[in-house]
Formats: structure tokens, sequence, C-alpha cells
């Protein structure tokens, strides 16, 4: 979230003009470029999609300057490129034995401030694409999660109802999305680290207290049980 910012600076410093008047300094369009990032995460909330070009040409437009997105997403490119990435702890394991066992998985993403595409070839370094079958991100349609549109588009193209369904999720927007969308049940996994104070203040505007997952644990590789006891009887 740092990089973003520092981008959309650079980004926004070398944009030309759109009219007459001063350009704003540097303080100031990370002011104008948060200012959008959490118009965006207000709108997600909501289940709405504002995708990462659009809170750039906002911010844009608020400093009166016209942005150039093709170096911003070179920027974001090589930025993502460089980053340090890891899989959650179990994760692979626990694809393959949910694949193994004959359950389809597909993975649904918010992506507020970084597109979809450049986080796809990530996800493939890392494996995981040997195992989900079909990725959801939120800038590539109108909905974000909690909306029970981004749900069922993800199940239609596994060809897989709601109520044959369990969703795992590591927040509010999952949990109460899945319920909206008439999961068969919900999964809250909270075994990954913190995420830092941005995000908090951005992101986990709601505590655990309102996450209505059915079920809770600390480790993935615990997944698959559980998946098994809700839909062993199902279709796979």
């Amino acid at each position: 979230m740092r990089a973003q910012i520092e981008i959309a600076v650079d980004v926004l410093r070398a944009a030309p003009l759109a009219g007459p008047g001063p350009r704003p300094d540097d303080r100031a369009l990370a002011e104008l470029f948060r200012q959008s990032y959490r118009a965006a995460v207000d709108a997600s909330e909501q289940g709405r999609t504002i995708t990462p070009d659009d809170q750039l040409l906002r911010a844009g437009r608020e400093a009166g300057v016209r942005p150039d997105l093709s170096a911003y997403h070179a920027a974001l490119r090589r930025v993502i490129a460089t980053l340090r990435f890891s899989r959650a702890p179990g994760a692979i394991e626990t694809l393959r034995a949910l694949r193994g066992a004959g359950y389809r998985v597909a993975v649904i993403s918010n992506t507020v401030g970084e597109p979809g595409a450049l986080l796809r070839p990530v996800l493939a370094r890392m494996g995981l694409d040997e195992c989900v079958e079909r990725y959801v991100f939120s800038d590539e349609s109108p909905w974000t999660k909690p909306a029970p549109e981004i749900f069922r588009y993800a199940l239609d193209g596994l060809g897989v109802s709601a109520v044959d369904a369990v969703h795992v999720g590591d927040g509010w927007a999952d949990m109460e999305g899945a319920r909206r969308t008439g999961y068969r049940a919900t999964i809250l996994f909270t075994g990954l680290p913190d995420y830092g104070a941005e995000y908090r203040r951005l992101f986990a505007r709601h505590g655990p207290e309102s996450f209505a997952g059915r079920f809770s644990v600390r480790a993935l590789t615990e997944v698959p049980a559980i998946v098994e006891r809700v839909l062993g009887g199902a279709p796979r």
C-alpha cells in the first residue's frame, strides 16, 4: 500500500495539467490519492467496485492533472515483480487435499488498489493454478465482496450452487457475502499475521465479533475435514 501511494504521487507529479492553476505538492497529491483509496474501500464495503484506474483518475481530477494510466500500470508491475510474496502456511496442501477429494475450487478477491491482472502471475508462480479453477477479481467485475453477485458469478463458472458450497475467508466481507448468497457454510481463517496499521484503518473496521463464520480455524489444513463434514453428501 505504501508503494501504491508513492507510485501514484510519481505519476500525478509527472502528469500534464488539465487547466490553469498550480500543481499540488507531493504531500497534497498523496492525500488526494489516499482520499480516493478510502472512497474505493467504502464502495467495496457496499459491494461496488471502484477500479484502481478510477482511483487514480479521481485523484487526478482533484489535483487538476491528467495521469498516464499506462505509466501507473508499468510502475505497479515493476513493484509487484520485486516484492516477496509467500503462501499462507498449509495453503497448497489444503488445496491439493480438496481437489484430490473431488471438490471444485475458486478464488474471489477484492482488488482495491492493485489490478487482478498483475496478481495472476504471482499466484501462478506460487503454484496455485494447479488447484484453482477460477479466479474472480473485483476490479474485473462491477461487484466486490460482500455483494452476492460476485459470489454467484464465481459459482456459476464452476457450475455449482451456493447450497453446495463452502466459503473460506479472513474478513467480514467474506463471511457476510457468503451468508447473503446462501452458502452451506462459512469458515473464518484467523491464522494470518497482522496486515499493519494502514490496512487495519482501511479494511478491518469490522471487529471479529461481527464475523458470522459458522466455523473458525487457525490452520488452513483444518479446512478439508470441515468441508467433508459439511458437504460430504453433496455432489462434488
